[in-house]
């Protein structure tokens, strides 16, 4: 999120890291950051095997979008794209989400390939690439970081090498998301869900998840916000309605003949609705509507926000949902191979 813009969705995803010492790697794993998914591989081959499977040639962000085939009037030098937004926050019920690999660090010097080589042999461009290496191959480091081949080098013999590696898995992390998403994120940026390009809200958004410790986030619609979960899979939905979202909800109730203490409640906007079981709007048999209005909190960006926070949201069935904290305690239930900690 540095380029100050909120990606429709986030989850933690898995380093690979390729060496052929198993101590390096074994004392390596001692010194990541502790809620850091990663797999361990002493083999280059079973590494690549598995970064080139199919289960690592997709990204979600294609799996959002399908070619609009109703288009028979328009040229053959026309494509419609039909872009699913219901389809993000169901990647939360995607329990192999987490195993999605996003960044390799690799070694320079291994006997049967050496790091560069390997990064040209991962199939998947969107996989983020580290060279580990020594002193005497930094040019040949620095070529391949200008050439693209890599999007960063390390020298393993820096005194901080720990500290740097595990900030530039973060940053690299972040940026995976931020390339996939690009395309999405502009296309939502002129419609309703502007609040993901507006850079106050997107410092406000960043501090929140800090303060609720929260690990991945999915977009959602209908209502408008975001569906946020903490490592150990507490659910909380951020409802983000605009002015002009919130007339509606107001002139909706009102023609449904709403009750006045409602409507005026409406008209505050101290108030944010969340009427779930009725598809978002008031409608005459929602008796106990006061169940369903939540504390607005206002914030001025680029546009005026009346933002709520709806703790375990009754309508996102999350009791099924694969947390992250599960899938690291099931990482770390596995037992060292030798070729890789899956």
């Amino acid at each position: 999120m540095n380029n100050k813009q909120i990606p429709p969705f986030y989850f933690p995803t898995t380093v690979i890291f390729v060496d052929d010492s198993i101590d390096f790697l074994a004392n390596l794993s001692l010194k990541l950051n502790f809620n850091l998914a990663f797999q361990l591989y002493d083999s280059p081959e079973h590494a690549l095997a598995m970064l080139n499977s199919e289960n690592n040639r997709s990204t979600p962000i294609e799996r959002l979008f399908s070619r609009y085939h109703h288009t028979d009037d328009l040229p053959l030098t026309h494509h419609v794209i039909d872009v699913n937004l219901d389809k993000i926050h169901r990647e939360v019920y995607n329990e192999f989400r987490f195993e999605q690999v996003s960044v390799v660090v690799v070694d320079y010097e291994m006997p049967s390939i050496n790091g560069l080589d390997f990064c040209r042999c991962i199939n998947n461009p969107a996989i983020k690439k580290v060279l580990l290496t020594g002193k005497a191959d930094e040019m040949v480091a620095i070529r391949a970081f200008n050439e693209g081949i890599i999007d960063r080098f390390i020298m393993k013999q820096d005194k901080d090498v720990i500290s740097i590696l595990n900030q530039s898995i973060l940053e690299l992390q972040r940026e995976y998301f931020s390339q996939t998403e690009r395309m999405l994120a502009d296309a939502l940026s002129i419609g309703k869900h502007s609040f993901l390009h507006d850079p106050l809200f997107e410092i406000y958004f960043r501090e929140l998840c800090d303060k609720l410790k929260i690990v991945e986030f999915y977009l959602c619609s209908e209502p408008d916000g975001m569906l946020m979960l903490s490592e150990e899979g507490a659910v909380t939905l951020l409802l983000v309605p605009n002015e002009d979202e919130l007339l509606s909800q107001y002139e909706i109730a009102y023609e449904q003949g709403a009750p006045q203490e409602l409507l005026s409640a409406l008209k505050s906007n101290q108030i944010v609705p969340y009427f779930w079981q009725t598809g978002g709007y008031y409608v005459p048999e929602c008796r106990e509507w006061r169940t369903f209005l939540y504390p607005a909190t206002m914030f001025k960006g680029k546009k005026c926000y009346y933002f709520a926070i709806v703790r375990d949201p009754v309508l996102y069935k999350t009791d099924a949902v694969y947390s992250y904290r599960e899938f690291l305690n099931d990482l770390d239930q596995l037992q060292w191979t030798g070729s890789g900690r899956p």
